[in-house]
């Protein structure tokens, strides 16, 4: 009985703590020759890389996104942003997959040099998230 009542305790504590929340995470981050999707993600899968003739995509999985938060991935080539995609959420999301970039290739092939996937979380005007992965050349 003890036991029941120190255990009811903690989650009424914790809870009221706000320590079993869960944070926002960025699940999965990175560049892809095709628009990938959440379920491929959460598989473990690990999409192509673009190369100069694919289609190159940034995407982004985000956990336990908040309501007001706001989401952007950009696709940056030597660090500027050539395309980005950005969502502000009206309700908690506990997936959040994001995509920004070109499904074909751009006339003229892709411009060479080195290719990252960037994202950032927003809440209240304060960054609480934010990542890029490391360049990769188009080949």
């Amino acid at each position: 009985m003890l036991t029941r009542v120190l255990f009811a305790a903690l989650l009424i504590l914790g809870a009221g703590s706000g320590s079993l929340a869960q944070d926002t995470t960025v699940v999965a981050l990175g560049l892809a020759d095709h628009p990938v999707s959440e379920a491929e993600l959460e598989g473990g899968a690990t999409p192509a890389a673009p190369k100069l003739d694919t289609g190159g995509v940034a995407y982004v999985l985000v956990a336990h996104a908040k309501k007001g938060d706001k989401v952007e991935v950009h696709l940056n080539k030597d660090g500027k942003s050539l395309m980005h995609n950005a969502r502000d959420l009206e309700a908690d999301e506990d997936g959040l997959l994001l995509q920004a970039g070109k499904t074909g290739v751009p006339a003229g092939g892709w411009p060479k040099g080195s290719y990252t996937a960037k994202v950032t979380v927003t809440r209240g005007g304060e960054s609480i998230a934010e990542q890029e992965t490391d360049g990769i050349p188009f080949e």
